[in-house]
């Protein structure tokens, strides 16, 4: 048997490719391969079907306004304004204007949205003090005022520098949005701020604008689809004659039923820790 050479390997491929005699391609007639691409077409049609079927089902079952399951829900965590570079490290220097301004910036820029002419053209009074229930049946919410005069010192209306400019900083706080939850379950919560180590009087003079509580008001709150110009609720404090030249680790909780804010492995449940330093 003589060895195969590189022509009758080509001459064995371009025959296999096309066969000019039974007119065939790789072996199989054009009315063979019409078949099979015709068969896997219907099946993969069909695949991607039920495929369809099925998430069309799914979301039959989903609310669009409300997760399905709420029971595994933790309490709410807090965050801070001012934010910036990913950072709850506050640190500027009262004479040094471009240290602090863009704390003020952040500030500012996160309360346009309390504004007191948009607040009283989106959303409408509540009474103080209960929970604001509305009916299921309506799609859009009503969302309760919360205007940032409210804050008075902290407001930047009468201080446009929230205090940043003479060693008096402002910091807002604000809850997670948990849909349908109801802080305290009927009880206020309240809001404290202290040294996570240290010398207390080294942060004297803590005022909490409004007040130090959370409103029940402004909850439950109901998705970002049906509570459309929702704002959530604030409390302001200002930091006066705090100590200088010092990093002040300062740590800021909720306080009610429900709330848990000592789990150690999660330093944003139920509280929030940042670090406050402010040189001359």
């Amino acid at each position: 048997m003589s060895k195969r050479t590189w022509g009758d390997f080509v001459r064995d491929l371009k025959l296999f490719l096309w066969n000019p005699e039974t007119r065939q391609c790789m072996g199989r007639t054009a009315r063979s391969w019409g078949l099979i691409l015709f068969f896997y077409l219907v099946l993969y049609t069909f695949l991607a079907g039920m495929f369809v079927f099925c998430l069309y089902i799914v979301f039959l079952t989903l609310s669009p306004h409300t997760p399905t399951y709420r029971d595994r829900v933790a309490p709410p965590g807090v965050t801070i304004r001012p934010y910036i570079k990913h950072t709850f490290n506050i640190a500027f220097k009262i004479s040094q204007f471009s240290s602090w301004q863009p704390y003020v910036e952040n500030i500012e820029e996160f309360l346009k949205a309390y504004d007191d002419k948009v607040q009283e053209d989106k959303n409408i009074k509540c009474t103080a003090g209960r929970y604001f229930f509305q009916d299921e049946k309506e799609k859009i919410k009503k969302s309760c005022q919360f205007k940032r005069s409210t804050l008075r010192a902290c407001s930047g209306l009468a201080d446009q520098n929230f205090g940043y400019s003479i060693g008096q900083p402002c910091v807002i706080l604000k809850m997670n949005r948990i849909i349908g939850y109801q802080p305290g379950y009927g009880n206020p919560i309240t809001v404290s701020c202290n040294l996570q180590k240290g010398n207390e009087s080294d942060l004297p003079a803590i005022q909490f604008y409004p007040h130090a509580t959370f409103d029940p008001m402004y909850f439950p709150y109901y998705g970002k689809f049906a509570h459309v110009n929702y704002t959530q609720p604030l409390v302001a404090v200002h930091f006066k004659n705090v100590k200088k030249g010092q990093a002040l680790n300062i740590q800021c909780q909720l306080n009610g039923r429900g709330i848990i804010n000592n789990y150690n492995n999660d330093r944003f449940l139920g509280r929030v820790i940042f670090t406050l330093n402010i040189e001359d």
